[in-house]
Formats: C-alpha cells, structure tokens, sequence
C-alpha cells in the first residue's frame, strides 16, 4: 500500500536561505532555474551556483494518478517525491558508500500525486564515470593490477548496499563514479549517485538483488571484462563463489538472461559475453 506522506517536511539550512529573495524558501528554491541536466516528466535536475558554491536541485512537481497506477500495477513503488533521495543519502552515509552531500530538502502536500518537493546536493566536482572511465578499455586495456582493484571496489559497494536492506533499481557502471584528484594518485574513491529510485528495507529480496548485479553486469558488457573479471567480482560479492553457487547455482544464469534482454532492449542486439 502506498503510504501517505505528511502534510510538510523540510530542512533548509539558513545559509541556503540567505541566498535565496524573501519570501517563502521552499517556493523560491522550487522556481530556481540552472543548467538543465535532465528533464522528465514530473521532474527536474538542474545545476546552479549559489553563494559560490555549485549543486545539484531535483525539483519534483507530482507524478499523477496515472503514473502511480502504471507502476502499481507493475508491482514496482512509485518514486512519488524527493524523499526518497533523501532517505537514501542518509542511509548510505551511515553505511559509509560515498555519495553526493546532502544540502537541504522539502516536500508538501498531501496527495502522492500531486505532492511538490525537492533535494538539493552538493556538486561532487571533478569526478569521472566508471562507464567514461571504462570506454576505451577494449582499445586501450587498463593496467592490470588497477583493474583488479576496481573491480573488487565496486563488488564491495554493491555488498555493503545490498547486505544492508538497500538496491539502487539504476545499477548501471554510469552511476558509479571516482573522484579524479584521489585517482591521480592511484587512490579509488568510489561515489554511487542517482538515488532517486533507491529502495530501502530490513532485507531486499532475491530478485531485487538479481535485478541490480543484472543491471551492473548488462552495463559492463561491452568494455572489454573477461570471464576471470566476473568470476573475480561475483567472489569478492558473495563471499565464497563456490559456496554460493552450489546454494543458489542458478543465479548467475537469472543474471546473465535477465542482462541479455536489457542488452537486447537498448542496442537491438544480442551481447556476446566472456560465458559463452
């Protein structure tokens, strides 16, 4: 059952409002205007200065009866307002996955529908996507050694997510970036971004679970990995690979079929992976 939100929920730090006219700071913040980086229906993500300082706004304008009902009766939750990026930062800062800082939010209204709300982060700066960083990697293999540590990297962010009641439901290598200063001295510093679809419960199901490490495996298909490289992830994710797969042997195969339709959806194409 969806939940109903309160009527006000609001955290605006007074040094964000004293950049903002006089007047009501949840109104003001909600028609800032920035570099648009995305624009979707019900919502919008623009970049702005304010104060010297550069964030990000994902501004919510209500979502409608029809889109929660396409996704109920999807059987997935509809992202109704920013208070699901919100709770998302706060819980992966008690996890300890860097992600982008929490500036301030809000959110009103009563009806799931039609609530308004927003959240505003701080612009993580000069950092780089794993699927930017990765691009060339067929080409241009990367050096072997900071391979392997990315890769345990990234399989220890999504067992710390995951161990944790939480999957990100957009776990794509574009989501997971490196800061740029630290990786120029051969540090790996890690920031999952782009929460706003982030689901939170005491235990994620197996299918969830499934969903995500599909969704990260689909994302990397094409940057040259092999078939040591998954092996190497799916050990450093489950523990002990080969007690995981004579618990649960089948699935890497729900993964990989799950992958391949993903694959099939967006580059009209079957993949050709390291397993075949």
């Amino acid at each position: 059952m969806l939940p109903l939100p309160a009527s006000s929920t609001e955290m605006i730090p007074s040094r964000i409002r004293a950049q903002l006219p006089t007047g009501d700071a949840f109104e003001q913040i909600m028609a800032l205007q920035g570099d648009i980086y995305r624009d979707m229906p019900g919502r919008l993500t623009i970049r702005l200065s304010l104060g010297g300082q550069s964030y990000f706004i994902k501004q919510h304008f209500g979502v409608g009866w029809g889109e929660i009902f396409k996704n109920l009766i999807s059987l997935r939750l509809p992202v109704v307002s920013a208070m699901t990026e919100v709770r998302a930062i706060q819980k992966l800062n008690q996890l300890g996955i860097p992600t982008t800082t929490l500036v301030a939010f809000a959110r009103r209204g009563h009806s799931p529908a039609s609530m308004r709300s927003f959240v505003m982060t701080q612009d993580l700066g000069d950092i780089v996507s794993l699927e930017t960083l990765c691009a060339d990697w067929k080409k241009n293999p990367p050096d072997l050694r900071f391979k392997r540590r990315l890769i345990v990297a990234v399989a220890k962010l999504a067992r710390t997510l995951h161990d944790h009641g939480m999957n990100h439901r957009d776990f794509y290598i574009c989501h997971l970036c490196l800061d740029k200063q630290r990786l120029a001295i051969n540090e790996i510093y890690l920031y999952l971004i782009d929460l706003h679809r982030v689901g939170i419960r005491p235990k994620i199901s197996p299918s969830d679970r499934m969903k995500d490490i599909a969704g990260l495996y689909f994302s990397s298909l094409n940057i040259g990995l092999s078939k040591r490289d998954f092996l190497r992830f799916l050990s450093v994710y489950c523990g002990n690979l080969h007690d995981v797969m004579a618990k649960d042997s089948g699935f890497w195969a729900r993964v990989q079929q799950r992958a391949r339709k993903l694959y099939y959806k967006f580059h009209a194409g079957w993949p050709i992976s390291p397993f075949d």
